[in-house]
C-alpha cells in the first residue's frame, strides 16, 4: 500500500501552503548561503518639487488646451497687425510734428506701436480670460475650491500657459510684420533680451492679478460685467496701450506712471527701449505683482466664507 498522505490540519493552513512561494536563499562561490534583501523603497520627493510639477503640468495643459483655437488665434494676429500698421502711421505723423517726444524718436515710437499690439494677446488687456465669474454664478466653482492646489494658484498656471501660446502666434507676427514695413528697434545684447522677457513675464503676472480680481468680485455683486468694463477703460488707458504714458504732462504722467496698469505695457516696452533703468523697473514690477497677489489670497479666502450661488 502506498503511504499515507497528511494534510494540513484546517483549511486556512491548507490555503497557505498552497499558495506559498518558496524563496530559495541565494548562495555565493564560495558556498554560503545570503538570504533575499527587502525591496529597496523609491525616494520621496520633496513636497516643493511635487508642487512645482503640479503647476508645471497645470501650465503646459493651458497651452495644449488654447493651442485648439489655432484659427482664432491666427485671426487675431492678422486684426493686431492691420490695427497696428494704422496706429504706428497716427504715431509717424505726431512724432514728426513733435520730434523727441516722451524721448522716443520716430523708429522707437513705431517699435512701441507693435511691442503693444503683441503685448494684447499674452497680456489679455481687454480682460476676461479666466471665466472664473461664471463659474461662480453657476456653483462650479465648488469644484475649483476641492482641487489639490490654492485656487489662485492653479488659474494663473493656466493663464501662463495661455500667454504663452498667445505669445507664439499672436505677438511674434505683428512684430515680423513691423518690422518688415517700417523697421523696428531690437536689443543688441541678451541682457536686455533677458531682462525684456523677465519683465513681460511679471506684466503677464500683474494683469492675471487684476483680472482675478475682477472676476472675485462675482462673489458678493453677482454681476461682474460693470466691473469688467471699468477694469478695461482703466487698462486701456493707464497701461499706455492708447498712447505711451511718458507723453503724459505733469503729475498726471507721475500719477500714471505709478499704477499698477504700468507694469503690463509702458514697463516692458521701455526695458525692450532701452528707456528705463532695468532694475527699478522690475522692481516697481515685483512689487506690485506681489501687492495684487497678496490681495487676491486675501480675497479668496473671504470668498470662501461668503459664496452666493445665482439660480443653481
Amino acid at each position: 500500500m502506498s503511504a499515507a498522505v497528511r494534510y494540513p490540519a484546517n483549511a486556512a493552513s491548507r490555503g497557505r501552503g498552497r499558495n506559498r512561494v518558496a524563496r530559495r536563499p541565494r548562495s555565493r562561490h564560495d558556498g554560503t548561503l545570503v538570504r533575499n534583501p527587502p525591496c529597496a523603497a523609491a525616494p520621496a520627493r520633496a513636497p516643493g518639487e511635487a508642487v512645482f510639477q503640479l503647476y508645471a503640468r497645470i501650465a503646459w495643459y493651458g497651452f495644449r488646451r488654447h493651442s485648439a483655437y489655432r484659427a482664432a488665434a491666427l485671426a487675431g494676429a492678422f486684426t493686431n497687425t492691420v490695427f497696428g500698421i494704422l496706429r504706428a502711421y497716427v504715431l509717424i505723423a505726431l512724432w514728426q510734428a513733435r520730434p523727441g517726444l516722451a524721448g522716443y524718436d520716430v523708429t522707437d515710437a513705431v517699435t512701441f506701436c507693435f511691442l503693444t499690439q503683441g503685448f494684447i494677446g499674452p497680456m489679455q488687456l481687454f480682460g476676461g480670460g479666466l471665466g472664473m465669474a461664471e463659474r461662480i454664478r453657476s456653483g462650479d466653482a465648488a469644484i475649483d475650491l476641492l482641487r489639490p492646489a490654492s485656487l489662485q494658484g492653479w488659474l494663473l498656471a493656466d493663464d501662463l500657459g495661455r500667454a504663452v501660446y498667445l505669445f507664439l502666434l499672436r505677438s511674434i507676427p505683428p512684430t515680423i510684420v513691423g518690422a518688415l514695413l517700417f523697421g523696428l528697434v531690437f536689443p543688441s545684447s541678451a541682457a536686455t533680451w533677458a531682462a525684456f522677457a523677465l519683465s513681460m513675464l511679471l506684466g503677464i503676472v500683474v494683469s492675471f492679478g487684476l483680472r482675478y480680481l475682477v472676476d472675485l468680485s462675482a462673489c458678493w455683486i453677482l454681476d461682474d460685467r460693470g466691473t469688467a468694463q471699468v477694469s478695461l477703460v482703466l487698462s486701456l488707458f493707464f497701461s499706455g496701450m492708447v498712447v505711451p504714458l511718458n507723453i503724459m504732462p505733469g503729475w498726471l504722467g507721475t500719477v500714471t506712471n505709478a499704477l499698477p496698469w504700468a507694469a503690463m505695457v509702458q514697463v516692458p516696452a521701455d526695458v525692450y527701449l532701452g528707456k528705463t533703468d532695468v532694475a527699478g523697473a522690475l522692481a516697481f514690477q515685483s512689487g506690485w505683482a506681489a501687492v495684487i497677489l497678496a490681495l487676491g489670497a486675501l480675497l479668496t479666502r473671504a470668498a470662501r466664507r461668503k459664496v452666493v450661488i445665482q439660480g443653481g
